[in-house]
């Protein structure tokens, strides 16, 4: 068996945002997709909603959750896939930034990855501002760390938490 093209499993936290449409339906198609093209998906979070931060006046809650799982490509491709599932369920190719949206999948943590480049930052570049990303990771995956600063999903939770003003939950599922 020739091991030099195979890929190693890395750990990956995905971030689920939805507005329009039932987000539950939505991200549980998005699941069955991601698992279909290689994703292996480990843990699901709740889902959560949150009031638009950054929006237009009159933008919907959102819908938001996470999940981790292993996934045996590069973040380049991992990227591809994430955003042809958004537009397969619904959201435009050319959509704008902070528009409504039937889904959002952003690439949060890839492995110990640390990159910039022109289509994709690692780790997710806002995800550490944002408690609608970290309160549902924090729920599964709570001591993964952010290879760029060392800091695990938890600590930055409780470093932000009191510092947001835009903050709006209400759990359920």
């Amino acid at each position: 068996m020739n091991t030099l093209n195979q890929k190693s499993a890395v750990s990956v936290a995905l971030a689920l945002g939805s507005n329009i449409g039932d987000a539950e339906q939505i991200f549980l198609q998005a699941q069955k997709l991601l698992t279909a093209r290689g994703f292996a998906i480990e843990k699901y979070a709740s889902i959560i909603k949150t009031a638009p931060v950054n929006c237009p006046a009159g933008t919907p809650d959102f819908a938001n959750s996470a999940l981790t799982g292993t996934f045996c490509g590069t973040p380049e491709e991992l990227l591809q896939i994430t955003q042809s599932i958004e537009v397969q369920l619904g959201r435009s190719a050319d959509h704008g930034f902070h528009t409504p949206r039937t889904l959002d999948i952003d690439v949060i943590i890839f492995g110990n990855t640390v990159m910039d480049s022109p289509r994709l930052t690692l780790p997710h570049p806002r995800a550490k501002e944002r408690l609608f990303v970290l309160e549902p990771l924090k729920e599964i995956a709570a001591e993964w760390i952010f290879p760029d600063t060392g800091e695990s999903v938890s600590e930055v939770f409780r470093r932000i938490r009191p510092a947001s003003l835009h903050y709006a939950v209400a759990s359920g599922r």
